[in-house]
């Protein structure tokens, strides 16, 4: 079973035909749009987006360093907006307030 806990590994992995043609299907299975948004009743999708940069990710729901066995189950992905991909994994930085004195 293939490892994917180097970045290496993964970069490896997401350029691959298989993972591509799997991401399709996710894309055209989930209508091009954000599941998180619509769970929350909004609708964000990206149906043929002219802008440069892409606006939803798929989202392995069991991630692929924990589970490789699951890398490329379709029902194990998730279509999200970028905004709901980098929120579930964390990534926005958390800003300490710079300054130390109480509220009036």
């Amino acid at each position: 079973m293939p490892e994917y806990k180097t970045k290496e590994q993964k970069v490896k992995f997401y350029k691959s035909d298989k993972w591509q043609a799997l991401r399709q299907q996710a894309l055209e299975r989930d209508n091009y749009e954000c599941q998180e948004c619509k769970r929350q009743g909004r609708v964000y999708t990206d149906y043929h987006n002219p802008d440069k940069h892409k606006r939803l990710d798929v989202d392995h729901i069991k991630e692929i360093e924990t589970h490789p066995e699951l890398a490329l189950e379709l029902d194990n992905l998730q279509v999200l907006c970028v905004w709901h991909h980098n929120v579930k994994h964390e990534r926005f930085a958390k800003k300490e307030n710079k300054w130390n004195d109480e509220k009036w």
